[in-house]
């Protein structure tokens, strides 16, 4: 598995696109995926790279037929690939990803570690903010033609995320069912390129997270999240490619979180 680690490090290096794992290795399974991130996991950690959470894809169901994944996945997020908006505007460096996607999301901050289970209260009462974030996501994989074991390997395909600015929960009035119900507007250059809404994703970014504890449950080699994580959970519109000299942006209705600005370097 190491050397199936390694391409995946040397391709983030390079920008450079390898060949899907599956593709070429009948006998690549969930399993063996597992030990590809582990492996990928420890040699970022080792050359300096602080986790700080957990990024949460395809939770939206509406994507799957188009990527051939039809069950979430997820992977760890970094210092050096999570940043914080100022003002609700930020830049993103494109030179090292590979065929970049942009995905609106919501953000979940833990103050304390969350529960297992899916009472939404629960949950809640572990979350200290919430905000509206940008992930861009990335394929080494050419063309975004893969399997879910491949992207279980590369790290749930996480590029970049981008978080606006945080809300305490207790400033959201009857946030799981607004959560669910909110809507999202994505716009490019102030042109309208997508909507979507918070049940997008498996019913609501709370649901999102509950799938994604209860998968770590039975990964017991996965640390679970802990107390200070920041987790990103999935987008809220279909994943749209992105490049350089680009400006997206996005309106939120229905729940009080400002919407982000992001413009492509």
């Amino acid at each position: 598995m190491q050397d199936y680690a390694t391409e995946l490090l040397d391709a983030a290096v390079h920008a450079r696109s390898i060949e899907p794992f599956t593709s070429r290795d009948r006998g690549f399974d969930a399993g063996h995926a597992y030990a590809v991130a582990m492996k990928v996991h420890r040699a970022r950690v080792a050359r300096g790279e602080r986790p700080v959470g957990r990024k949460i894809g395809f939770t939206n169901r509406n994507i799957w037929p188009e990527y051939g994944v039809y069950e979430p996945i997820w992977g760890f997020m970094y210092d050096t690939t999570v940043t914080y908006a100022q003002g609700g505007r930020a830049d993103v460096w494109l030179n090292r990803l590979m065929e970049p996607r942009i995905e609106p999301e919501i953000v979940l901050h833990f103050a304390a570690a969350p529960p297992a289970g899916s009472d939404e209260r629960a949950l809640l009462a572990c979350i200290d903010w919430i905000a509206h974030g940008f992930e861009i996501v990335q394929s080494a994989f050419p063309n975004w033609k893969f399997k879910v074991e491949d992207t279980i390997a590369a790290n749930g395909l996480h590029g970049a995320l981008v978080i606006g600015t945080p809300t305490p929960v207790s400033d959201v009035p009857d946030c799981s069912r607004k959560l669910r119900e909110f809507e999202v507007a994505l716009h490019r250059g102030g042109k309208l390129q997508a909507e979507g809404v918070g049940a997008n994703v498996l019913g609501s970014p709370l649901a999102a997270f509950a799938h994604l504890a209860h998968v770590l449950d039975h990964l017991p080699q996965f640390a679970p999240v802990g107390a200070g994580e920041v987790v990103t959970t999935g987008t809220l519109t279909p994943a749209l490619p992105v490049k350089a000299g680009e400006t997206w942006s996005t309106v939120l209705e229905g729940i009080a979180l400002p919407g982000l600005t992001v413009t492509f370097r």
